[in-house]
Formats: structure tokens, C-alpha cells, sequence
């Protein structure tokens, strides 16, 4: 059973994930669940860890993985597992037929085709063709058509993306400053990073002070799509 606070706490850092790929700061969720201090914020993190609803990554002070969400929004009752899996070649398998009263659509398993490597710092070759698929649960998607990439490169380390990740990105050819996507850049070289505007040109933004932001013609980038999730397969 969780208090309304955890709650609270673990739905928000659900839904931030779920839209961004990236962990919320200790400041955003103080803010967004209006408690005047981050030590309030560090024990409710703590309980949620202790009772199994989310796991802090090593070695990053602000990387957090949700492991479950309660069943119901009262926190009573049997948890929902949602942890994702890699599969070789499509779907792990079908889910049992027993009627589903109104089902939610996010309760769905997809099947998002893997698509080759992208650079997390200095940008490599463009992305390739599908490699294999991996299944993820709704809740880890939006709507829209979906693909993943693997990770190569630690340019991405402070908001959480490591060496090996698997990002799962949302096609579309438009970005929000702050919204991590994939560019293309002359179309010949890919690359994950923080899109931003500066006047009339385009800065991709690292998440590591040992990269350089680079600032590029809006007529040398394309964007092929924005980060929607992360699965770490370790």
C-alpha cells in the first residue's frame, strides 16, 4: 500500500518518463508535488525503492527506473509488472485470451524494430536498416509509429542515456527546444542530442560538459524523431 504521496511521486516520474525518455529532477518533483523541500523528495524516493516500485541506477545521482505501477490508483491489490524485454525477432509471444473489460490501449505490447546503432557523441554512419524487434508495453509509448536505436557514445550520461542503451524514438520531423531527438546532419551522419534554437540556427546539446554544443544551419539538420523511452538491457 502506498501513500498518496508516493503515489503521487511514482506516477509522475512514470509519466515523465514515459514522455521524455528522462528522469524528472529532484526540483521538478518537489515542485510538482508542492512540498517546500528535496529531503521530503529523497524519502519518498527511498520508500518507493524499498517497496520494489522503482530502482535507482548506479552511478548516475539522478538516473531512476520504474520497475511497477500499483493496479489500481488507490495502491491496494496486486502490482502490474511492465519491465521491458528484448526479443530476437518479434513479439516474445501472445497474451492469454480472457476477456478484457475496456482495456486500456496502453496495456498493449508492441513490437518496435530495432534499427542500427546511434552515436551518443561524435556522430557515426546513419541509421541502418532493422536489425531485430523488441516488445514494450504501451505504457512506455505514445501514439505514433516507433523504432529504436542502440546506443553508442557517452555524451548522453547526465540525462541518464548510457553506453549500450536502447532509445526508443517517436518519427516525427519536429522538436520542442529541450526535446532530445535524433538528427540527421547532412544527410550522412546521425546523432542523439538535446535540440535547441538558437536565432535562426539549430544547436544539438550534449548532456556531458567534455562535449561541445555544435551549432549547425537549420538547412543541415533533420530530424528523424524524438525520445520517447529507454530500455537498459543490464
Amino acid at each position: 500500500m502506498l501513500t498518496r504521496k508516493q503515489h503521487e511521486l511514482l506516477r509522475f516520474i512514470h509519466e515523465r518518463l514515459r514522455e521524455t525518455g528522462v528522469p524528472p529532477s529532484f526540483d521538478e518533483m518537489k515542485d510538482a508535488l508542492d512540498l517546500k523541500s528535496k529531503s521530503g523528495i529523497h524519502r519518498l524516493i527511498t520508500a518507493l525503492e524499498e517497496r520494489g516500485f522503482i530502482r535507482r541506477l548506479p552511478n548516475r545521482a539522478r538516473a531512476l527506473e520504474v520497475i511497477r505501477l500499483p493496479e489500481s490508483t488507490s495502491g491496494a491489490g496486486s502490482q502490474r509488472r511492465f519491465t521491458p524485454s528484448v526479443v530476437e525477432g518479434g513479439l516474445a509471444g501472445k497474451a492469454k485470451a480472457a476477456p478484457q473489460p475496456a482495456a486500456d490501449p496502453r496495456d498493449r505490447e508492441m513490437s518496435i524494430p530495432v534499427m542500427g546503432r546511434i552515436a551518443a557523441g561524435v556522430p557515426i554512419s546513419a541509421i541502418q536498416t532493422r536489425s531485430h524487434s523488441i516488445t514494450l508495453s504501451g505504457d512506455f509509448l505514445a501514439q505514433g509509429d516507433h523504432f529504436a536505436l542502440e546506443v553508442r557514445g557517452d555524451s548522453m550520461v547526465e540525462a541518464g542515456i548510457l553506453d549500450g542503451d536502447l532509445v526508443v524514438i517517436r518519427r516525427q520531423d519536429t522538436a520542442n527546444t529541450g526535446d532530445i531527438i535524433v538528427a540527421l546532419i547532412d544527410d550522412e551522419e546521425a546523432t542523439l542530442k538535446r535540440f535547441r534554437r538558437r536565432g535562426s540556427s539549430i544547436a544539438l546539446e550534449a548532456a556531458n560538459q567534455a562535449y561541445e554544443t555544435r551549432v549547425l544551419g537549420p538547412d543541415r539538420v533533420k530530424i528523424q524523431g524524438k525520445l520517447v523511452s529507454l530500455v537498459r538491457r543490464y
